[in-house]
């Protein structure tokens, strides 16, 4: 994935973020660290634990910007900081509203080695899926908001997302009972409060670089020019201007 258009005009050909064969990418061999995947104690995380740093992706399923970081910004992230073992990723979800709640259960429902493709399925379909929570009728997003497990199934039924996991090779019946699992769910709202606590999320998507909030960064546009300056390779003038 190419870096923005904003971000390409500066960058040395060896040092390009986007670019897998640059300096950035030396390490460990391509695909390395990208297997690596597992449950955190608030969302889950691709790549080395002991990379040299942590990028934290606040995301709501439920937010079209954070549709399209996982397009734009995600790929570039995965060929030139996480495969070589320089980055760790790690997703987690902001809980804004009952439709968030259930796509957040369901992405979190199986094994741990197939949590980033559960993410990335629901992040690419989005405006399939999302469409159809604007096109339900009042009485029924009313129902959804009771915020009951009867609920979360209801809402995740009408808008294919358990048809949709289903084909991806999920069980139906492992999937309802992910949704009715009052316990996770709790969890992840507790999760998103304290999120929002400690680093004052002000929207999605939002970004921690090495424990501490990227400030006025909500795009793959704005993100680009700060991890260019973070992993800068020794003498080499990363950020574009």
């Amino acid at each position: 994935m190419p870096a923005p258009a904003t971000a390409q005009a500066k960058p040395k050909p060896d040092s390009n973020l986007a670019n897998p064969q640059s300096s950035f990418a030396k390490g460990p061999a391509k695909g390395a660290s990208q297997g690596i995947i597992a449950r955190t104690e608030r969302g889950f995380a691709v790549g080395n634990p002991k990379a040299e740093g942590n990028l934290i992706e606040f995301i709501s399923y439920t937010c079209p910007h954070c549709a399209t970081f996982t397009r734009e910004g995600e790929p570039a992230l995965d060929l030139a900081l996480i495969n070589p073992g320089k980055m760790r990723l790690e997703v987690r979800p902001v809980i804004r509203n009952p439709i968030d709640l259930a796509a957040s259960l369901l992405v979190m429902c199986g094994p741990d080695e197939g949590l980033k493709k559960r993410h990335t399925l629901l992040m690419t379909t989005q405006n399939e899926w999302l469409e159809k929570g604007r096109q339900a009728p009042r009485s029924q997003q009313e129902v959804w908001y009771r915020g009951d497990a009867g609920a979360r199934v209801n809402a995740a039924s009408a808008l294919g997302l358990i048809d949709m996991f289903a084909k991806a090779g999920q069980s139906r019946s492992e999937l309802t009972s992910c949704l009715m699992d009052d316990k996770a769910a709790a969890r992840l709202v507790a999760n998103s409060d304290a999120d929002r606590a400690q680093f004052a999320v002000p929207g999605t998507p939002s970004f921690a670089l090495d424990g501490a909030l990227v400030a006025g960064v909500h795009d793959w546009n704005a993100l680009y020019p700060v991890l260019s300056a973070r992993f800068a390779p020794a003498g080499l003038s990363e950020q574009p201007r």
